[in-house]
């Protein structure tokens, strides 16, 4: 994550969440290398060939922040966990519009080795986004953690600021959720059939 100083950042995010919309707009020119890199770290990991770029991914998250509620993001940090988030949700629609048919083929993502490792194929965005939805209705902050370490690309000390957590519990959390995720994804949960193991 870019380290310029968050407080111009913060001062907009205040702005904009009490209403003043012009705020988004001076806002995304201080962020957008960070929403960029984010968006870079998202589709690093997408399969060969995904039509998606960067710029079109940034463009579509600033669209659906400046038509939703502002969020509650205090600082630099929290924007871009916020944004990460937002990337997550696009990919799984854009996913979703190619269609349950093409699913495995158009519809995979190289997991990064830091998080769980293909062993012979990518792994089904889809059915990714499904595990990460019964993570979280199982453990929140483990949920969280992972969609900040692998969509957002944030440190675990990244992590650990946004979540307000110690770099030890976001470690331990990662490590258990990874776990978790790859016997999910083994098993065949939420129609998946791509094997993964942990890191």
């Amino acid at each position: 994550m870019n380290q310029e100083p968050s407080q111009p950042v913060t001062e907009l995010l205040v702005k904009w969440k009490h209403g003043d919309a012009k705020a988004l707009d001076a806002l995304l020119p201080l962020v957008y290398k960070e929403l960029k890199a984010i968006a870079h770290h998202c589709l690093r990991q997408e399969r060969p060939g995904h039509t998606l770029q960067s710029a079109a991914l940034v463009h579509e998250a600033y669209l659906r922040l400046a038509h939703g509620a502002p969020p509650d993001a205090q600082n630099r940090a929290h924007f871009a966990a916020v944004a990460a988030r937002l990337m997550r949700e696009i990919l799984v629609d854009y996913a979703r519009s190619r269609g349950a048919a093409k699913r495995g083929v158009d519809c995979l993502v190289k997991m990064d080795e830091a998080v769980i490792t293909p062993k012979k194929q990518g792994v089904d965005v889809l059915a990714l986004d499904d595990v990460l939805s019964e993570l979280a209705e199982m453990d929140e902050q483990q949920s969280r953690i992972v969609e900040l370490r692998f969509f957002g690309g944030l440190t675990i000390e990244e992590t650990s600021s946004v979540l307000a957590i110690s770099p030890a519990t976001v470690k331990r959390d990662w490590n258990v959720a990874k776990a978790w995720l790859s016997r999910a994804m083994k098993k065949g949960k939420s129609g998946s059939t791509a094997a993964v193991e942990k890191d």
